[in-house]
């Protein structure tokens, strides 16, 4: 399933920028001005609340870490079923890792720079966007804090 990669990419990514993503740095969890995301799980945080951006970061990996290690949602074993509601969990962790690169780019692309990853994130975002586009795995609401960015990458190729 290329959710897992794409877990894994945006984890060591955004692991190489976590000394500027602090509590202090970024008091929300946001992408730009105008887009703010509050945390849910629907289990032990049925509520959303407002956090920090490494501490929504932090509950979203553990979340989509826990959704990847379950049996019942992530069959491993051959001829085991994918659950009904699989859908709509993949789409989510594909939202919610989405919400990552879009903090990544808004707050943080100068460091970015500074550590020359740019190129990294570009494409990891790249195929990333080109995989949820050709399946319609994310509303195109959701992916506004980056339209001008999905738009430049996507471009060039069509």
């Amino acid at each position: 399933f290329a959710a897992v990669d794409f877990f894994n990419q945006i984890n060591m990514l955004y692991g190489t920028i976590t000394d500027f993503c602090t509590e202090e740095s970024c008091p929300v969890m946001s992408a730009g001005p105008k887009y703010e995301y509050h945390w849910a799980d629907g289990t032990n945080i049925k509520k959303p609340i407002k956090c920090s951006a490494p501490k929504y970061i932090d509950y979203l990996m553990t979340w989509v870490q826990d959704q990847l290690d379950d049996e019942t949602l992530f069959p491993s074993k051959i001829g085991v079923p994918f659950p009904k509601n699989f859908m709509s969990v993949a789409k989510t962790i594909l939202k919610r890792l989405f919400r990552v690169y879009a903090h990544i780019y808004h707050q943080h692309f100068d460091p970015v720079i500074q550590l020359q990853e740019e190129a990294h994130l570009n494409t990891s975002f790249k195929h990333f966007i080109f995989f949820v586009q050709e399946f319609n795995l994310i509303d195109r609401r959701e992916l506004a804090p980056l339209q001008e960015l999905i738009e430049k990458l996507t471009s060039k190729d069509r």
